[in-house]
């Protein structure tokens, strides 16, 4: 295991504390949620937690929870959850984040917003001062017309990409969306603004940007795991 790994392995050991018996609980998708969905499991066929279920923020996680023996349900099923674990490809001081590099943000944010608790797990790496200088904000659209959404992301001072997969093929979500990477020379100057212009326009289905939305987010670094709070 990497370093890396190691450290977003010990920021979901700590989420884990945070999850208790009977609780329904949302399952976010990526590479530090796969060592959450890791422990998870073991807590739970060891019997350190029982009655629990998860409800997937994506095909990906329905696997890898499958594999893991976690009981799964969905959001009909359980339309309020008692928390909500996942990763982000960047937090901001503020706890805003970036998410979506995994493409599964539209399900992931329906969780959120079911969720009574939003608990970040990250390394520090995926911490900034400024949300946009690192990764790009990945923008969920329809196809019909997503040039149209590329052109005004530009004209907001981005460079636009639409997402391929390894063979040149465009990338869909697991609900069958294109999605858009735009990336801002300098990183975004008002998130809540950008957020607010893009949800505007018909066609576009869902923002990376997950705003006023974490509770908390544990971030491990080479100094050992912290809790950052949500300034209030």
């Amino acid at each position: 295991m990497t370093e890396q790994e190691a450290r977003k392995r010990e920021a979901a050991k700590r989420a884990l504390t945070y999850v208790e018996s009977g609780m329904v609980v949302g399952l976010g998708t990526g590479s530090t949620v796969a060592h959450f969905l890791d422990l998870l499991g073991v807590a739970l066929r060891q019997g350190a937690l029982t009655d629990l279920v998860g409800v997937p923020s994506s095909n990906r996680t329905v696997r890898e929870s499958g594999a893991h023996g976690i009981p799964l349900g969905t959001l009909a099923q359980y339309p309020r959850l008692d928390l909500t674990v996942d990763g982000a490809d960047e937090v901001s001081p503020r706890l805003d984040l970036i998410k979506g590099m995994g493409g599964a943000l539209l399900r992931e944010k329906m969780l959120v917003q079911a969720s009574k608790r939003f608990v970040v797990i990250a390394d520090e790496s995926k911490t900034v001062d400024r949300l946009g200088t690192v990764s790009p904000l990945p923008v969920e659209v329809v196809d019909w017309g997503w040039e149209g959404h590329a052109t005004y992301l530009e004209e907001q001072g981005a460079t636009v990409s639409l997402r391929k997969e390894s063979d040149g093929v465009p990338f869909r979500s697991d609900n069958g969306h294109l999605m858009l990477h735009c990336r801002f020379a300098g990183g975004i100057a008002d998130p809540g603004e950008l957020h607010a212009g893009i949800k505007a326009r018909a066609g576009v289905v869902e923002t990376g940007l997950f705003l006023g939305m974490a509770s908390q987010a544990i971030v491990a670094g080479v100094d050992g795991v912290r809790v950052l709070e949500r300034p209030r």
